[in-house]
């Protein structure tokens, strides 16, 4: 996950060293001065040494997002063949992709920026599987006592990448081999290709494929798993799944959490150099510490939550539903407060700290919830919930920029806010009335057989009607 993380994100700090800024026109930011002038001593611009390509904003978006675009699409299928054919080798060969196109980025770019846009959109395309192939092999390895210490260690190391790529991509592209910028490609590429033959000749889809597991520790997994399946696992019950309140309940927290996540980690920091006159990019510890404090309370809290359900006092359900509340709840009074804190950078870095710090307990509420809902089912749940996710946490960048266009204020940037703390409310609430931790109906393996035999009889009516259909033809014709 943290390969993943670093492959996403590494872009974003090598294109400011890529472009060259002085072939370009700048267009002054929208200021505000309601909290006094611009202090030009205040506010340090980093110096950058200019880079061979004069890409201009528009086009630095395209290259930024065509990753994107190709991680979208590719969520769903493999969250659905990983279903029939097993998560790791989708899981093991999607990361070597990556990787392998990760290298190629500074030949692409050299060639032009279409190419880039390719190779970019490519690993995006190798990207997509991790995460629901992620989940399938949890839900094939993690006992339910287990899950949110194991989802949490796993999951956060999207954080974990995010806190030791940004200061490292800033120093290779300052002082790295290969020009600068091009080694944070070569240097992750090779990380990411040697991490993938080591995930494929290492790891087994399931313990009961695994030659290295002691016995013991297999039958406990197994049978704690209450007969969690493999490849060859009935049909996907598609009906039942989109009818179930507990799966649209997961959508709802993971849509809320995208779109108030890319607000706390997207626009709470324009905000602060727009209207504080403040720039935490200037400052590395600063731009790191939301990540970092994320991803040390999801790793705690992830620990009080298996202790909750070790402990019998408590099932999953409620488990699930009390941490997932901290992880929504405690983020949205962090966007209310930070709507009215006034001229205070100090306060404002500390709310987004605290509130991004509080965000980690997703990892233990809804993140690893398909685990509870549905085992065997649980890649294909998180592609969906991932995938629509991921599209609405888009709309959060673009409400932000419609609203404070060319008016950037307290109180312009007060509704941004406020609409991103009500959405993670709005969410998190619908969570905790339709969510549940129990096992549901229609992934009960004791009724394996019987959907079986009722699906094989289905079937022969359908022919058996068919052949009478075909049979009176031909008499009529006849």
């Amino acid at each position: 996950m943290a390969n993943a993380y670093i492959m996403r994100t590494n872009m974003s700090v090598a294109i400011v060293a890529m472009v060259n800024h002085t072939a370009l026109t700048v267009i002054a930011e929208e200021i505000d001065t309601e909290c006094g002038p611009v202090n030009p001593n205040k506010t340090s611009v980093v110096s950058t040494q200019d880079g061979d390509y004069a890409w201009d904003s528009s086009l630095q978006g395209y290259i930024l997002s065509s990753f994107f675009y190709g991680y979208v699409i590719t969520q769903i299928p493999f969250g659905i063949l990983s279903k029939r054919f097993g998560a790791r080798l989708f899981l093991g060969v999607g990361m070597l992709i990556n990787s392998v196109f990760g290298l190629l980025v500074p030949v692409a770019a050299e060639a032009g920026y279409g190419w880039l846009i390719v190779v970019r959109f490519i690993q995006g395309l190798g990207e997509g599987p991790i995460v629901p192939c992620t989940h399938a092999m949890l839900a094939k390895w993690v006992p339910p006592n287990e899950r949110s210490r194991m989802g949490a260690a796993v999951y956060a190391g999207a954080q974990f990448g995010t806190v030791i790529s940004m200061p490292l991509s800033g120093l290779l592209s300052a002082y790295g081999f290969a020009g600068g910028w091009p080694s944070i490609f070569y240097v992750f590429g090779m990380i990411g290709t040697v991490w993938c033959l080591a995930f494929l000749f290492f790891v087994s889809e399931d313990p009961e494929q695994c030659p290295r597991i002691k016995e013991t520790e297999k039958k406990y997994i197994v049978s704690s798993l209450w007969g969690a399946a493999g490849s060859s696992s009935p049909p996907i019950p598609w009906g039942k799944i989109l009818t179930s309140m507990p799966f649209w309940a997961i959508m709802l927290a993971h849509i809320g959490q995208n779109y108030g996540y890319e607000t706390l980690l997207t626009e709470l920091p324009t905000f602060m150099r727009q209207v504080l006159h403040f720039s935490i990019k200037d400052n590395g510890f600063v731009s790191a510490l939301p990540y970092l404090c994320m991803w040390l309370f999801s790793m705690f809290i992830s620990v009080v939550a298996d202790w909750m359900l070790s402990s019998g006092r408590f099932n999953h359900t409620q488990v699930r539903k009390i941490i997932n509340s901290i992880g929504q709840y405690g983020p949205a009074a962090g966007l209310f407060i930070a709507a009215n804190t006034g001229c205070n950078p100090a306060a404002t870095v500390a709310i987004l700290a605290v509130g991004v710090g509080l965000n980690g307990g997703i990892y233990s509420g809804f993140k690893v919830n398909h685990l509870d809902i549905s085992p065997r089912f649980a890649g294909i749940l998180m592609a969906f919930t991932n995938c629509l996710a991921n599209l609405m946490g888009l709309l959060a960048p673009i409400v932000a920029g419609h609203i404070i266009e060319g008016r950037p204020t307290q109180a312009q940037w007060r509704k941004v806010f406020y609409i991103a703390g009500g959405v993670y409310v709005v969410c998190a609430t619908f969570y905790n009335i339709f969510g549940s931790g129990r096992r549901q109906d229609w992934d009960n393996p004791a009724d394996d057989e019987a959907n079986a035999k009722k699906a094989a009889s289905k079937k022969a009516d359908k022919i058996e009607r068919k052949a009478a259909k075909n049979q009176n033809h031909a008499e009529t014709a006849h």
